[in-house]
């Protein structure tokens, strides 16, 4: 075999069990391999270069205030020489055209130490149905053994209602915003109360210099081994197509018994079997 037909083979290979993988793991699939094809840019060529084969003009990085994703990333901004990252959770709306994504990260200048973390994505297809970044946001921390195992979540097979007018799709992400500004207020008054509330039984949050915290009843342990104080303000919400999954965004300060961090936050809703909109991802960064 020759050294071209080899490599056409290889490629061919890689093309196969990419797909195949995909299948496996039904509607999700796609969504993951956009992120898996991404951190491979990301080891091959760069986090640079794979950012940008992700981004467009209505993409948001969180660096740590929002701004536009592919202006920043076209003033070469000091980012990592290197990054490494790992999907450890993925979920897809029914509408196929939304998605979020979050896992390991590890990331370094060369000649410096390297560096660990968690990032938060949530993805959109445009046009022409290729996934790209809506919003990115990440926490560092101190790194750890304990990875998590791979999570997805797959769309039940019900049918969803298909709205016609901006103005119904707008009311749509409206509910999402109010059930946001609800949780933020609820938590200026007891945050264990609020995260109660408002989280589903298998939530992650990701703090500052924390590994992942997963399961509702952790994440109440952590906040009141904290005594976590926080005030919260609702900034933006948005929603998929399909109505069961959304996200919101906005500032916080968060006051623990030793210090007290401003932060931005991300959440990550799903609407449950009740009715009721559940977060299932919170993300607090330093801003």
């Amino acid at each position: 075999m020759t050294a071209i037909s080899r490599i056409g083979f290889i490629t061919c290979l890689v093309v196969v069990s990419q797909s195949a993988a995909a299948q496996m793991l039904g509607k999700v699939g796609s969504l993951l391999m956009a992120d898996r094809t991404a951190a491979r840019l990301s080891e091959t060529q760069g986090p640079h270069a794979a950012f940008m084969s992700v981004v467009d003009r209505n993409s948001t990085f969180f660096t740590p205030a929002p701004v536009d994703a592919l202006d920043y990333l076209n003033n070469r901004p000091n980012i990592p020489d290197v990054m490494i990252w790992r999907p450890t959770y993925a979920a897809i709306a029914k509408s196929m055209e939304w998605g979020v994504t979050a896992g390991t990260m590890s990331f370094q200048r060369i000649g410096a130490i390297k560096r660990y973390g968690e990032y938060l994505t949530v993805w959109r297809r445009d046009r022409k149905g290729n996934w790209k970044i809506d919003l990115r946001a990440q926490i560092e921390h101190h790194g750890g053994n304990n990875e998590p195992d791979l999570q997805y979540v797959e769309p039940d097979a019900k049918d969803y209602t298909r709205f016609k007018t901006k103005e119904r799709i707008q009311q749509r992400k409206e509910i999402v915003l109010s059930n946001d500004q609800l949780l933020s207020t609820v938590l200026k008054t007891d945050a264990a109360i609020a995260y109660r509330e408002f989280l589903a039984d298998d939530a992650r949050l990701y703090f500052p210099w924390k590994t992942p915290i997963i399961g509702k009843e952790a994440i109440l342990d952590f906040v009141k081994e904290q005594d976590l104080a926080i005030q919260a303000k609702s900034l933006v919400a948005s929603r998929s197509y399909s109505g069961e999954l959304a996200y919101s965004y906005g500032e916080v300060s968060v006051a623990t018994a030793s210090e007290t961090l401003k932060c931005n936050y991300v959440r990550i809703w799903q609407l449950q079997s009740d009715f009721q909109w559940r977060v299932i991802i919170e993300m607090l960064f330093e801003s």
